[in-house]
């Protein structure tokens, strides 16, 4: 064969093994799902809400002892004293001292009406007393008021439940009932079945006590606790099949 015609037979092979492999590539550029394909995932997101309320069955006070002196020995001592007559008070008639507990000790300078002169110190001693017997409650807090006398000062009176874990757990279990109802409800409404949970999230819990501002509090009675409310808010997603 002519050198000439075995330079172009080459250079024919060669062209059409090039084509071959741009073939290749372009199939596996183009492979896996499309968007908006078959293999999207559809999906309902939901929020539920559970709520389920409780009695109370304890009572934290929270009380101070104030008192003005001259100097800062003497009012520190002065309300120092006053609370402890008041602890003691407390124990002698029931309350357990574990449940009683200080909170803030606090002195401050006391300034004349030039606002700048020291005429004296006001100390305050305060404590949270935990009281579980609410009958009892009443009693409590007139025994603190007669024992503190005119240094007392009542900030807050909160009720709350000691052990609520089983409302929360009937909070929980209303809030993600709800959340199925409503996605049920959805999927029932586009035609489709409920699939599996994707995710759960959930907000909330116990609702704090309403403290009693200190002009009400100061009165012993009459005292009412009324409901704690604990709520749950859940927000679902599932998958629609």
């Amino acid at each position: 064969m002519p050198i000439a015609v075995r330079a172009r037979t080459r250079f024919l092979t060669l062209a059409a093994a090039g084509l071959t492999v741009a073939g290749v590539a372009a199939c596996d550029a183009s492979s896996g799902p499309t968007p908006g394909g078959s293999g999207e995932v559809r999906q309902v997101t939901v929020v539920g809400a559970g709520e389920v309320q409780g009695a109370p069955d304890t009572l934290t006070a929270n009380v101070a002892m104030e008192a003005i002196a001259a100097d800062v020995t003497g009012a520190m001592n002065q309300s120092g004293d006053r609370q402890q007559a008041v602890i003691d008070a407390l124990v002698d008639a029931g309350i357990a001292r574990e449940d009683i507990s200080t909170t803030q000790v606090s002195l401050q300078p006391q300034f004349g009406e030039d606002g700048t002169a020291i005429i004296g110190y006001r100390a305050n001693n305060s404590i949270d007393v935990k009281i579980r017997d609410l009958s009892a409650a009443s009693q409590a807090l007139a025994l603190i008021v007669s024992t503190g006398g005119d240094a007392t000062r009542i900030n807050s009176v909160d009720y709350s439940i000691e052990d609520d874990s089983q409302l929360v757990r009937d909070a929980r279990a209303r809030a993600f009932e709800d959340a199925k109802n409503r996605a049920e409800q959805y999927a029932e409404l586009s035609g489709l079945d409920l699939g599996k949970v994707i995710s759960i999230s959930e907000s909330g819990g116990a609702q704090p006590p309403m403290p009693m501002p200190r002009g009400e509090a100061a009165m012993a009675v009459p005292l009412e606790p009324g409901q704690q409310t604990v709520g749950f808010s859940v927000t679902v997603i599932w998958e629609l099949a």
